[in-house]
């Protein structure tokens, strides 16, 4: 179903250490709670205070450039069973309009994950001591067919939303975003959705064809797997062909904030008001890296000025908390476009955030 990730910090790693180096699933007593050398001198039970589920990999024991290339060097697993949660790789771009680069997202939010820590002080969230979380490697897409793609997608999310485990992906344009909801939406029927983007990617078609990253939403409407009244919009912005673009959206029931409706102000009035609009039922967040200002992250196809802040992208998804997640997606980072590395950090932090607010994550 999934393809591992064969990174070249995971063959460095193979060298040196051998069979140990990957503990995939629950760590058995006295072993290293995921990838890396176990050091004998020290217990790993200092880094988790419940031994039974996957733990992070801590600097304070192993340093950070040790380990196999996973999401905040949790353990690869290949099956979802098991899991409450999960990270997923979706390595595609070939349904973006403009810079391509996107393919190479999963891999460098990646690599940028080393810089995460297990706990969330800021809103009291332990997500490691209360799910088991893996990373579960890149769904195998085809790079040379869109609708091929899309398929194996879509088979791939069916398997993990119906062992009950929750998807966090890391795209991948925003194609993806449709395939996955056609997934979750066949368990929890139509979903709402929190959308945080420059665009709204409601478009029919460009160029003849209707599945690209510019029509997801269009596509879920048509197929009935969005809940319109439960569908937000957010930080919208950009010229347009059109004086009112956002007249389809507003006509299926969305709500759409504008970027310049969120200047200079905080985003938790906003969250309050939405957290009230999506109520108890599922939900899922969808957050095009592109909604933030470019000055914070160049790193990504389809850059539009006057956007969004790190604050209020951490406002919006801890805005969340609570609320009944069945799942997630952070795309379009191309890092290509950022040799810095900080719009894949950006990227990885706010996936981080997107599981502390996850259903069942303690809080204290």
């Amino acid at each position: 179903m999934l393809r591992l990730l064969a990174s070249g910090c995971g063959r460095v790693l193979g060298r040196g250490v051998g069979a140990r180096a990957l503990l995939p699933g629950r760590p058995g007593p006295g072993a290293c709670p995921a990838a890396g050398p176990c050091d004998p001198g020290r217990s790993p039970s200092r880094q988790a205070s419940d031994g039974t589920l996957n733990q992070p990999l801590s600097s304070e024991f192993v340093a950070r450039p040790v380990g196999v290339c996973s999401m905040m060097r949790l353990p690869v697993q290949t099956s979802p069973e098991g899991l409450d949660a999960a990270f997923v790789g979706v390595p595609l771009d070939i349904g973006t309009s403009n810079r391509p680069g996107a393919r190479f997202g999963p891999r460098r939010i990646r690599e940028e994950s080393v810089m995460l820590r297990a706990v969330n002080p800021s809103t009291g969230a332990l997500p490691f001591q209360s799910l088991m979380v893996a990373d579960l490697g890149d769904v195998n897409v085809n790079l040379y067919n869109l609708q091929a793609s899309c398929q194996l997608i879509r088979e791939a999310y069916q398997k993990i939303v119906t062992a009950g485990c929750i998807p966090l992906t890391l795209g991948g344009d925003h194609t993806i975003t449709y395939p996955i909801l056609q997934a979750v939406a066949k368990k929890h029927g139509p979903v709402g959705l929190l959308h945080v983007d420059a665009h709204m990617d409601t478009a029919d078609k460009a160029l003849g064809e209707k599945l690209y990253h510019g029509t997801p939403f269009r596509r879920c409407v048509d197929e009935g797997l969005l809940d319109c009244e439960r569908v937000v919009q957010i930080g919208i912005r950009g010229s347009s062909t059109t004086l009112d673009p956002y007249r389809y959206s507003r006509s299926q029931g969305f709500r759409v904030v504008l970027a310049e409706d969120c200047w200079l102000k905080s985003l938790v009035p906003l969250m309050g008001e939405v957290r009230q609009q999506v109520g108890g039922r599922p939900i899922y967040i969808s957050f095009d890296i592109d909604a933030l200002d470019p000055a914070y992250a160049p790193g990504t196809g389809t850059p539009e000025i006057a956007g969004l802040t790190p604050s209020q992208a951490l406002e919006i998804i801890r805005g969340c908390q609570g609320l009944n997640v069945v799942g997630c997606d952070l795309v379009e980072v191309s890092p290509l476009y950022d040799p810095s590395g900080n719009t894949a950090l950006l990227a990885a932090n706010l996936l981080f955030e997107m599981l502390c607010a996850l259903p069942k994550v303690k809080v204290v």
